[in-house]
C-alpha cells in the first residue's frame, strides 16, 4: 500500500479528536479534505477503519492497528524534519523522500531512477522540490559521484525507518484479518545457519507456510547496517561486547565454544594433550582479521607464547574449510555451533583441545525500540525455544 503522508496525518488527528472539525483545523485543511482523506485510507486498507455517532469518530481495532505504526513512522520522520527544514512535516511526500533514499543510496540519479523504476528527471525533480522546499542543498556533485550533505542522511535514515513501519504496518493488518502479508528479513552470521536458524524456519514454516522469508549473509558491518536502515528485521549470531552502537540493542539465546576440527585421516585426530606449538605447525582455516573468532585463534598462541601458524587460509566459508579439511592436513578453527552438523554426520571431526576460554554469548541484535509484527515474534519464539538445545 502506498499511502500519503498528509492522509496519514490526518488519520491520527482524526483519531485522537474524535471529530473531522478539529482534525481540519489541527492539519489546517478544510473538512472535505479529511472526509476525503479518510475515504482514501480506507479504501486502500479495503474496510472501514471508524465507527461514525453523534459524538464523532472513533477509531476501530484495526484502525488501533494502523495508527499505532503512523505513530511511529512519524516518530522517525518529525524530529527530522524539524531539523532539516520544519516546513517539510506539511509539504513532503514519500515519493520525495524514496527519491532521496534512492540517490542517497545510489550517489548517482540515473542509477536512482533505475532502482526505483522511473525516469532519471523524475527522481531529479522530486529531489529539487525536497531542496527548494528546505531551503538547502541536499547533495554535492563530486567526482566520486552525487554525494549526500549530513541533512539528506539524517532525512535518509529517518524516512526508511518511517516506510519500514509502514511496511510493518500491511503484515499488521494482514493479521489482524487472519491473512499473510509482508515478510521476514533474518541477518544471519554463519554460527546460525548450521542448526538453529533452519530448525527454527522449519518449525515456522508449519504455522506460516506462505510468508516470504529472506535470509541475508554477509559480514557483520554490513548487516549491522542493514538492520540500523530497516532492510533487515534482525541479526543472529555472535553477539559484540560492547554493544557496537546506541540505537541496538542485543539479547542472549545461549553460549558457544570455539572447536578446532580435522579431516578423518589428520594425524591429530584421537590424540589427548596437543600441545599448542604442535598445532602451530599445521595449516589452518580460519575466519577474516578482526572477527570474534580469529581474535580467539590468535589468543590460542599468543597466550601460549607461540608465533602463529605461517600458512592460514581466511574464509568464512564452511563447505570450503570442510573441503580443504578432507584433502590435507589442514586444520579448522570455528564456532561448535556452525560445526555441530558436520561433527554430528561425521564429515569432520573436533580435536580434544580444552577451549572452554573461548565461551562467547549468541544471540539477537534488534533495533532498539523495534515492534516486531506477529509473525516476526511468532518466529522469535521459535529461536528462544531451541536455544536450549542450540547450546
Amino acid at each position: 500500500m502506498r499511502f500519503n503522508l498528509r492522509h496519514l496525518r490526518v488519520l491520527l488527528a482524526v483519531v485522537d479528536t474524535h471529530s473531522v472539525t478539529r482534525a481540519a483545523e489541527l492539519c489546517h485543511v478544510s473538512q472535505p479534505a479529511v472526509t476525503q482523506a479518510l475515504s482514501k485510507i480506507e479504501a486502500m486498507v479495503g474496510e472501514v477503519l471508524f465507527t461514525r455517532s453523534p459524538h464523532g469518530l472513533f477509531a476501530n481495532s484495526l484502525c488501533d492497528v494502523l495508527a499505532r505504526r503512523v505513530r511511529r513512522a512519524l516518530n522517525f520522520l518529525d524530529p527530522a524534519f524539524e531539523e532539516v527544514a520544519p516546513r517539510l512535516k506539511v509539504t513532503a511526500t514519500f515519493s520525495q523522500l524514496e527519491a532521496l533514499i534512492a540517490v542517497r543510496e545510489r550517489e548517482n540519479y540515473t542509477l536512482a531512477a533505475r532502482r526505483m523504476g522511473v525516469s532519471q528527471p523524475t527522481v531529479h525533480r522530486a529531489v529539487s522540490q525536497l531542496e527548494r522546499e528546505a531551503g538547502r542543498p541536499l547533495f554535492e556533485r563530486t567526482a566520486y559521484g552525487t554525494m549526500a550533505t549530513r541533512a539528506a542522511q539524517v532525512l535518509a535514515q529517518a524516512a526508511r525507518l518511517a516506510l519500514a513501519e509502514l511496511s510493518q504496518a500491511e503484515a499488521d493488518l494482514a493479521d489482524h484479518r487472519s491473512e499473510e502479508a509482508g515478510r521476514l528479513v533474518i541477518g544471519s552470521m554463519p554460527l546460525s545457519r548450521s542448526y538453529i536458524l533452519p530448525t527454527a524456519i522449519a518449525r515456522f514454516r508449519q504455522q506460516r507456510p506462505r510468508l516470504p522469508i529472506q535470509v541475508v549473509e554477509g559480514a557483520y558491518g554490513e548487516l549491522l547496517a542493514g538492520l540500523r536502515r530497516g532492510e533487515i528485521d534482525f541479526l543472529i549470531g555472535a553477539l559484540r561486547d560492547p554493544p557496537p552502537i546506541g540505537d541496538v540493542e542485543q539479547s542472549v539465546l545461549f553460549y558457544d565454544t570455539v572447536v578446532i576440527v580435522a579431516g578423518h585421516h589428520h594425524p591429530l585426530v584421537g590424540r589427548d594433550r596437543i600441545p599448542v606449538e604442535e598445532l602451530a605447525a599445521y595449516p589452518w582455516v580460519v575466519s577474516t582479521v578482526g572477527t570474534p573468532i580469529r581474535l580467539h585463534f590468535e589468543a590460542l598462541f599468543n597466550d601460549s607464547g607461540c608465533d602463529l601458524p605461517v600458512s592460514i587460509v581466511e574464509s568464512g566459508s564452511l563447505i570450503l574449510m570442510r573441503e580443504l579439511l578432507d584433502r590435507s592436513d589442514h586444520l579448522g578453527f570455528i564456532s561448535g555451533g556452525q560445526a555441530r552438523a558436520e561433527i554430528d554426520r561425521s564429515l569432520v571431526t573436533a580435536l580434544n583441545v580444552d577451549l572452554a576460554h573461548t565461551r562467547r554469548p549468541i544471540g539477537l541484535t534488534r533495533r532498539m525500540g523495534w515492534l516486531p509484527t506477529a509473525a516476526q515474534s511468532l518466529f522469535l519464539d521459535h529461536l528462544e525455544a531451541l536455544s536450549g538445545d542450540a547450546a
